[in-house]
């Protein structure tokens, strides 16, 4: 029996097949046939509950920026050392760090406020392969549903920063960038750090959904690409400050 091990709430499960239960995000959306009124209920009660246990624990927080980027970052590779800096630059401008809490770049980020002496936040998730919080994390929440954690990370930002990362990377840029435009969320600003990985995003974004007006020109002005960290902590502003 294999010793993989996956976290489940305040449930540890062990590998094997005989140990084996789908994740709660993978069972709330599976079509098992049976009534609504069978299970739905109770995984209302746990989705509350996820809501609650995040909103208590975070509610004490100060103004805060997230970090998003890949966990496949390795600690030799310039991205990671730019995210420790940027982690550093904005506990040294007032605010919290608040990443996802894995390894790679939401590590670097968080190990950057950490080592700054500021207040290091990991909002982890139920995965099939268990990553664990990194170990630079002065508060951390698990969660099982994603749309709980991404719920904390749009209530306790003031802005994100995005690096390079893959398909979660992208889900998290443009949730928000649609949050944005659509007026659900002010004031907030958003940096892609890292042009050439973003370049050819953003040209597409200019020159297919611009284009042909599935976007409008102006909201192109919604984020900032930069490779610069003081420009990218400059796009933050300060806690409190409307940023410009």
């Amino acid at each position: 029996m294999s010793d993989q091990k996956r976290r489940a709430g305040a449930v540890v499960l062990g590998g094997g097949e005989r140990t084996r239960q789908p994740m709660a995000d993978e069972a709330l959306l599976q079509h098992t046939g049976q009534p609504w009124s069978h299970l739905d209920p109770w995984r209302v009660l746990r989705i509350q509950s996820e809501f609650v246990e995040g909103f208590d624990a975070l509610k004490e927080l100060p103004p805060a920026v997230s970090v998003f980027g890949s966990a496949r970052t390795s600690t030799d590779h310039p991205m990671y050392q730019a995210a420790v800096e940027l982690g550093r630059g904005l506990v040294h401008r007032g605010f919290a760090v608040i990443t996802g809490g894995g390894p790679g770049i939401m590590e670097a980020a968080n190990r950057g406020a950490f080592e700054a002496e500021g207040t290091s936040v990991g909002l982890g998730i139920e995965l099939p392969n268990e990553q664990g919080m990194n170990e630079f994390i002065s508060l951390g929440v698990n969660f099982r549903y994603f749309f709980a954690r991404k719920t904390m990370f749009l209530k306790y930002s003031q802005g994100f920063i995005t690096m390079p990362g893959g398909f979660g990377t992208l889900d998290e840029l443009f949730e928000a960038l649609t949050l944005i435009q659509t007026g659900k969320v002010k004031n907030f600003p958003m940096v892609l750090f890292g042009r050439a990985h973003w370049a050819p995003l953003m040209e597409w974004v200019r020159d297919t959904m611009a284009e042909h007006g599935f976007i409008a020109r102006s909201d192109l002005s919604l984020v900032t690409v930069t490779d610069d960290v003081e420009e990218a902590l400059d796009a933050m502003g300060r806690p409190g400050e409307i940023p410009g």
